[in-house]
């Protein structure tokens, strides 16, 4: 048997052999491209003090790697279609590792922020490769349970990536959040030669490359205004943004509509099952990310745990999603997809509705429950969503398929963190004021109203001031946990609203079991039916 696995998919005369393994690097890879994102969160603080970080340039550490992810994924994965998705999973974890280290090595803000962007452009191409290559491996028998191990190892790297980050930093700077990502991507890449076996597209013809720029300005016009707009103003930039954006969408569709081989075929937003699972993807991640983010900064800055014991902690969300997971790969089945995504989203927002009962006094145990029910509803409901959005394409087109899911995804998530970090942050800065005006200097009450953590930095710096001591800096460290809990409540308020009228509008868009009727396959779809026909009957 050769070291690398050099048969093409479409060359086997039955299933792939070693898929399961194959799935465990794909998984793999997906992991390292989440964990980029949610480690960030725990390291942020030490990030903050070491560069220098203002509130703008800590948000654009985060989201500069956001930015590249969310635009150029649809493009991306039909270049891995086109011409190899293994190709291409190796070429984005590549990437996305020198990007890694790169970021643990400057010491700039810009060259930071350049460091996340590249691995922005890395995980745009790992992650609708990983799903392309899931389904292009598995017969159709056992492709759901591969996509619900797929999207469990999203929601575990939710938790593991604040864990491993928090371990990191106990003994080590920033820097190594990055580094680490480096021994898993190797891994990764070497796992890929093994274990995974080519796959591209037949037949697939031209790659539509205006229709593919129109995308990347449209879809990174809007994440960029959505991130800079309600966080620092609409100034120029995020206006400019947004009409860019308000214009690029139209275009984009008149295009794909007039294209004889678009690079997304939009009349696929007709049914109603494609439609209504891009929708389920987004608002779940909508709120699911938005209360991770500002959940995470109340145990760090409010109830004091450090960066480990903010991981830890974190944990039964994972355990939680395992268990969605188990449970959805039984019920599926027998109940179908719709009753599955319905019900997971509620219990989502059920979970961030629970955040409306936060105070100062709260504890960990108010925050245990909302893990717990937003964690099950992550493996309960994302995995058939994702299934039917994959199953909407044909065989030439699972890197498309891949990238929208994973767009739909990602501008949930920034969707979330944006509107709801940015309402937290104005709640908290009005329920600042009212708590310490007229007794603070106004320079360091603009200070403690940017952020909880500056609120705690300038109670500090009070204490070692003689005239005002510990009594007034202890009165002004109540007053910032205050006023964050009171942001936390009314932002899970908001929150909860927005993924109530998610859930309503998924819950009307889906079609029943019996309206689900399974159009004939035509062409490449046709061919992978058969395929999968021909392999189910070789086992």
């Amino acid at each position: 048997m050769p070291l690398f696995v050099t048969t093409p998919v479409d060359k086997m005369t039955g299933p792939y052999t070693r898929r399961w393994s194959a799935l465990i690097v794909l998984c793999l890879s997906l992991l390292i491209v989440v964990m980029a994102n949610t480690s960030l969160i725990v390291a942020a603080p030490d990030m903050t003090t070491d560069l220098g970080l203002s509130s703008s340039d800590l948000q654009w550490v985060v989201d500069g790697y956001t930015v590249p992810y969310a635009a150029l994924m649809l493009v991306l994965g039909a270049i891995g279609d086109k011409y190899s998705r293994r190709g291409a999973l190796v070429t984005g974890l590549v990437i996305f590792a020198g990007g890694s280290v790169m970021g643990s090595l400057v010491h700039e803000t810009g060259l930071v922020i350049a460091a996340r962007a590249i691995m922005g452009v890395g995980a745009a191409v790992v992650m609708p490769a990983t799903l392309s290559l899931l389904v292009a491996i598995f017969p159709k028998r056992e492709r759901a349970r591969a996509i619900t191990a797929w999207t469990a190892t999203s929601g575990l790297a939710i938790a593991v990536g604040p864990l491993v980050a928090g371990w990191l930093l106990e003994d080590h700077a920033w820097g190594s959040t990055f580094l680490i990502n480096v021994p898993i991507a190797v891994a990764a890449v070497v796992g890929a030669l093994v274990l995974v076996p080519p796959s591209k597209a037949d037949a697939m013809g031209r790659i539509d490359y205006v229709g593919g720029l129109l995308s990347i300005v449209s879809v990174g016009s809007l994440v960029y205004a959505i991130i800079e707009g309600p966080h620092f103003g609409w100034g120029a930039g995020p206006v400019t943004a947004a009409v860019v954006a308000a214009l690029g969408l139209p275009a984009f569709v008149a295009w794909e509509l007039r294209h004889p081989h678009p690079m997304l075929d939009v009349r696929r937003f007709a049914q109603r099952s494609f439609s209504g699972s891009m929708m389920a993807v987004l608002f779940f991640f909508f709120g699911t990310y938005g209360a991770i983010y500002y959940a995470t900064q109340f145990l760090q800055f409010v109830l004091g745990y450090s960066a480990l014991e903010t991981g830890v902690r974190l944990l039964p969300l994972a355990a939680a999603v395992s268990l969605g997971a188990a449970v959805t790969g039984r019920l599926t089945p027998k109940l179908g997809m719709k009753p599955m995504v319905v019900t997971g989203m509620a219990i989502g927002t059920v979970g961030v509705f629970l955040l409306t009962l936060v105070d100062k006094t709260s504890g960990y145990g108010d925050f245990l429950p909302m893990m717990l029910l937003l964690g099950f509803a992550i493996g309960l409901s994302v995995s058939p969503a994702t299934d039917t959005i994959m199953g909407s394409f044909p065989e030439n087109e699972l890197g498309v398929g891949g990238g929208a899911n994973d767009t739909a995804l990602e501008l949930g998530g920034s969707l979330g963190i944006a509107i709801l970090g940015s309402l937290l942050g104005t709640t908290y800065k009005d329920k600042l004021t009212d708590l310490v005006d007229g007794h603070l200097p106004a320079a360091a009450l603009d200070t403690a109203k940017d952020s909880v953590g500056g609120g705690l930095a300038v109670a500090q710096e009070i204490a070692k001031t003689p005239s005002a001591g510990p009594q007034q800096a202890q009165a002004l460290v109540d007053a910032v946990h205050e006023a964050f809990a009171h942001g936390v409540a009314q932002t899970s308020l908001v929150g909860g609203i927005i993924m109530a009228a998610g859930t309503l509008i998924v819950l009307a868009v889906l079609p029943g079991r019996r309206a689900a009727k399974t159009p004939q396959p035509q062409g490449s779809q046709a061919t992978e039916a058969g395929r999968d026909q021909e392999r189910a009957e070789s086992v």
